[in-house]
């Protein structure tokens, strides 16, 4: 074991030993090797070193050979370039000496047909205008090329005239009523385009336009366009309004016929027509200021209308109207036709406004549209606004002779302006405050004189003096109640209008309206509808009390106070159905809640007054006086001469009144039956009782003298009251 010990030590220290000695000679190998390739790699160095330093050394003999050859090139380049420079400049300078030349027959033909190639001559001219000024300023050549631009300039100006003259026209009739029409039953409407010039004319009025502003330094194009689509516009307006007349005249339709399948009669905001009864209503009321205040003519020969059917009465007199003035509903349908006109003139007037409008801001400068714009309006403007001023002026005279009808031509044209007044003045924006003013200065007018027509009509119906031969002589409805209540109903179709009238004038005050907080204000624009409305209502209450006032008067003129009761009544009973019939009576309650019922008291009162004119007729059929006496008994002398008395009393006064009353008229059927009824039993009643009280009485040897009829036969007579042809 000790042996063993010993020896295992000593074999590991020879096997690391063999180990270390076998990498200490592989050591050595790779040391060998990396020396043999440093020695490799230096040789490989030395041989480049050798190579690049020749290289080099030739690369300096190149660049000392090259450069002086690069030198003198680029020197001969440049030589070369400024010869072409110079021979360039020379061939320009030269051209600018041959430019009126080369110009010349360009220039003299003109820019007709031929609008690029003549601009570009121009620019020529207009070069060589500029090189000579900087260069020889003293030149003849000078002079020559500034004559040529000019001419040049002149004829774009004369282009420029001619192409807006010879394709500026009017807009047909028939495309403007297109375009200011509306159909209520399109949901979209069908923008109807105004086309003023052709689309390649317009592009050169374009071009030319901006070389004179540009280039030419010309302003003068642009009062040769507002002279010329100023004259056009009017142009336009007025073959509208001829067009009108024509149409309406041959056919009654002022259309377009292209487009009458979508159109219907009664133009919508845009072109209102007036209620078809207007012009009957002023030609009543014309006979009635003329006529009847005048007091030139006796009372109404107009028959009485059971019921009181008032479009059929207001036919029959303006159909007598018509026979007694020899046509003058003619005259009249004349006059309409220029109020239509009128208004779709103002409508036409704003759509080809804003169509030139558009048109002007392609061809002006935007510093001089609004200018422009301004200046191309107001010829046609002015005319529109001359023509208005006309109708208040004629207004204004046909008051002073007492025809309020007049008011009745502003209404659809005032209502109109004021429709169409915010359109009117986003179409004048940006013109002049002159420009501005004139519609609110026309409205203002027409409301002034409106509200002076109203006023004057209501103290009319106030002050209409009581004419014993104005009155009619059966007790109908006077000519006074008639036109008043169909001049209150027209206002039912402008209520806005006619209240805004009394409300420009601040006539609140007169009337002693409570202003509400929400519309106090000292301007008549701050009034609300519903003010305006209650204004309105209050100014027909007023109109209906002076009425009332003045029927109450003029029925003192009847000497028989039943006749004056029927008058009344007829006129009550007539002004209360009309007021229903119309809706007048909506608009009055406004302010006066009892209006119905306060005319229905006013009638019963007028049947009352009336049945009190037969008491002298069944006063005889009373008990009073009657002689007592038994049955079998004789009556003395004055018994019955009593009983004759009565008879005779009865029969006379049956008669009488019969005979008077028959004559006299209730137009109303159902009125006239009613008290037809209520008096035959209140008579034949009476008279039963009498006959039967008289029975078993002998107080005559001739009874058919006295008893001369039967109740029946009283009836009979009585159902005849109040009928002329009986």
């Amino acid at each position: 074991m000790g042996i063993l010990s010993r020896m295992i030590p000593t074999e590991d220290a020879s096997a690391r030993k063999r180990e270390i000695e076998e990498k200490l000679k592989q050591e050595q190998e790779t040391l060998s090797f990396i020396r043999e390739n440093l020695e490799k790699s230096d040789q490989l160095t030395k041989g480049m070193v050798s190579i690049l330093s020749s290289f080099e050394s030739r690369l300096m003999q190149l660049e000392n050979s090259i450069i002086p050859v690069h030198k003198q090139t680029e020197n001969l380049q440049r030589l070369q370039d400024n010869v072409d420079k110079t021979l360039s400049c020379m061939d320009h300078v030269i051209s600018y000496y041959h430019v009126a030349k080369d110009t010349d027959r360009i220039i003299r033909e003109g820019p007709t047909g031929r609008l690029d190639e003549y601009l570009a001559c121009i620019a020529k001219i207009q070069k060589a205008v500029e090189y000579f000024q900087d260069n020889n300023p003293d030149s003849p050549e000078l002079n020559t090329v500034k004559a040529r631009f000019e001419k040049g300039k002149e004829l774009l100006e004369a282009e420029f005239r001619n192409l807006l003259t010879r394709y500026s026209k009017p807009v047909p009739p028939i495309l403007i009523l297109d375009a200011i029409s509306v159909d209520e039953e399109l949901e979209v409407q069908e923008e109807v385009v105004l086309e003023h010039l052709p689309e390649a004319v317009l592009q050169d009025i374009i071009c030319i336009a901006g070389w004179l502003v540009e280039y030419g330094r010309n302003q003068d194009f642009m009062n040769v366009y507002f002279q010329i689509r100023s004259n056009q516009l009017d142009r336009s307006i007025k073959g509208l309004k001829e067009h009108f007349r024509k149409s309406s005249a041959s056919s009654g339709v002022p259309y377009s016929p292209a487009v009458q399948t979508k159109r219907k009669d009664t133009p919508t905001k845009k072109v209102p027509k007036r209620p078809g009864t207007i012009r009957k209503a002023q030609n009543l009321l014309k006979q009635y200021s003329q006529h009847g205040l005048d007091g030139k003519k006796g009372g109404s020969n107009l028959t009485p209308l059971e019921g009181y059917d008032h479009d059929l009465r207001v036919k029959l007199m303006t159909d007598a109207l018509t026979e007694k003035h020899g046509g003058a509903a003619g005259k009249d349908d004349v006059l309409d036709i220029e109020i239509d006109s009128y208004i779709h003139c103002i409508s036409a007037f704003v759509k080809l406004a804003q169509s030139e409008y558009a048109l002007l801001l392609e061809i002006i400068p935007e510093h001089h549209q609004k200018k422009t714009f301004d200046s191309l309006i107001q010829e046609a403007l002015d005319n529109l606004m001359l023509e208005g001023d006309n109708i208040v002026s004629a207004a204004r005279r046909a008051i002073m002779r007492h025809d309020y009808s007049a008011v009745l031509t502003i209404f659809p044209i005032l209502r109109h302006l004021k429709m169409n007044k915010s359109e009117f003045d986003s179409t004048l924006q940006g013109t002049a405050a002159s420009t501005k003013n004139k519609l609110p200065t026309l409205i203002t007018s027409m409301e002034t004189i409106g509200a002076k027509a109203l006023e004057e009509f209501a103290d009319s119906i106030k002050n209409d003096p009581d004419k014993e031969y104005n009155m009619p002589k059966d007790g109908t409805v006077h000519e006074l109640t008639s036109n008043a209540i169909l001049f209150l109903q027209q206002l039912l179709d402008f209520q806005e209008t006619a209240g805004a009238m009394l409300a420009s004038q601040v006539l609140g005050d007169t009337y002693n309206i409570p202003l509400d907080p929400r519309e106090s204000s000292s301007s008549a624009s701050s009034y609300t509808s519903e003010f305006n409305k209650r204004l309105l209502s209050t100014y027909i209450c007023k109109v209906l009390g002076n009425l009332q006032l003045n029927l109450l008067s003029k029925s003192k003129v009847y000497e028989d106070a039943a006749l004056s009761a029927i008058f009344l009544h007829n006129n009550y009973n007539y002004i209360l159905k009309s007021l229903e019939k119309s809706e007048l009576i909506q608009l009055v309650t406004v302010t006066q809640k009892r209006a119905e019922s306060l005319y229905r008291e006013l009638i019963e009162q007028q049947i009352i007054s009336y049945k009190s004119s037969w008491f002298k007729v069944t006063e005889h059929l009373s008990e009073k006086n009657m002689p007592v006496f038994q049955p079998g008994t004789k009556l003395k002398d004055k018994e019955r001469q009593i009983i004759k008395d009565k008879f005779k009393g009865f029969n006379d006064g049956l008669e009488e009144l019969c005979k008077t009353q028959k004559g006299w008229a209730i137009p109303d059927k159902e009125q006239r039956d009613f008290i037809r009824r209520s008096q035959k039993t209140v008579v034949s009643e009476a008279y039963r009782a009498f006959l039967q009280r008289c029975a078993n009485i002998s107080f005559t040897k001739n009874p058919e003298k006295y008893h001369k009829y039967h109740p029946e036969h009283v009836e009979e007579m009585i159902e005849k009251l109040f009928d002329t042809s009986a």
